[in-house]
């Protein structure tokens, strides 16, 4: 059971740098984040879990709230307006369209369970939550010429199997997705629970011990990777896009970063310099002169919180459009499951 409440302010989250999978400096939470039935997730922490019995809270006014904090919100945000409660509330279009006049660059999350009429904003991000693909071919359908692009929360066995995967990045990119992208959700012990019993997986014993008692991130890290080779054997970009990329932006260019910096280590490639790539995200994100300006004018390794490679990473983005060292970190990183299968 689904209890909705009326809370009074809307939630805000702030982030000084970019993170992954959604890269915002601003999330706009106008809903609880546990609103979903049998398995809710919650889409900022990435943590998925089930109770029988659900309290959501809906912000009451959120023109009102964000008016008293709009000098504080920084782009881009993201508005999380997945799952069902939008189409009654429909609170997050009421912040996108808030944000269009304020001119705040946004996007806006949506969901299987969700409808995308009138949803307007500068990305349109729809997670594939639950697999129903007939559902999904018709959300596609309506934000077909549109910037948006599907994200799957990769959950084993739910969202991992190979052939869903295949089927979900087709609707992707038939509808002019801009990205076919992943984000890996840790499921509690409710969730699993919860997952067993809808997926009827006693039956399949293999599968019920790997989920309650197998280290499920090799499995989720190889998902990940195979989302992105579909993604670019596909012509979609690989990853969440914010709105306005790829300016040449401070925030992009921790994005760029940190993205690279994130893949090596997930393959546990030179782990010490993606370390080092990520704090000079971190630097980059934090600088007060722009980086496309620095890099006119003198050169960034005047910076001296940046490292090297992060140096020749920036100097070439900035020039081309284009970094030779992160397209190799892409090229390892997309790698099929079924690499090599017959």
């Amino acid at each position: 059971m689904i209890i909705y409440r009326k809370a009074a302010q809307v939630r805000v989250r702030r982030s000084a740098f970019p993170e992954p999978p959604w890269w915002y400096a601003t999330a706009v939470i106008p809903y609880g984040a546990r609103r979903a039935l049998p398995v809710a997730i919650d889409y900022l922490d990435l943590r998925a879990s089930w109770s029988e019995r659900m309290e959501v809270a809906v912000a009451d006014d959120p023109r009102d709230g964000l008016e008293r904090l709009a000098t504080r919100l920084e782009p881009p945000v993201l508005i999380d307006a997945a799952e069902f409660s939008e189409s009654i509330f429909r609170r997050g279009r009421d912040i996108a369209a808030l944000l269009g006049e304020w001119r705040l660059p946004a996007t806006m999350l949506v969901s299987t369970r969700g409808d995308v009429d009138d949803a307007n904003a500068d990305m349109i991000a729809l997670a594939a939550w639950p697999v129903d693909l007939e559902r999904l071919e018709m959300l596609a359908a309506g934000l077909e010429g549109r910037p948006w692009g599907m994200v799957v929360p990769v959950m084993f066995p739910a969202t991992t199997d190979l052939g869903s995967l295949e089927a979900l990045c087709r609707i992707a990119a038939g509808r002019g997705a801009r990205f076919f992208a992943s984000v890996s959700v840790e499921l509690d012990a409710t969730a699993k629970q919860a997952m067993a019993r809808v997926l009827t997986l006693p039956d399949d014993e293999e599968t019920y011990q790997s989920l309650f008692h197998a280290d499920l991130e090799p499995v989720h890290v190889a998902t990940e990777r195979h989302v992105a080779a579909l993604a670019a054997a596909n012509g979609m970009a690989d990853f969440i896009v914010p709105p306005g990329w790829p300016e040449r932006t401070n925030w992009n260019a921790a994005i760029l970063l940190t993205l690279t910096a994130a893949r090596m280590l997930a393959m546990q490639s030179n782990t010490e310099l993606a370390g080092t790539i990520a704090r000079s995200a971190r630097a980059v994100a934090a600088l007060e002169k722009p980086v496309a300006r620095i890099v006119e004018a003198a050169s960034l390794s005047i910076v001296e919180t940046l490292d090297e490679v992060s140096v020749d990473i920036l100097t070439d983005w900035i020039a081309e459009g284009r970094s030779a060292f992160v397209e190799r970190v892409n090229e390892q990183w997309r790698l099929r499951r079924d690499a090599g299968m017959e």
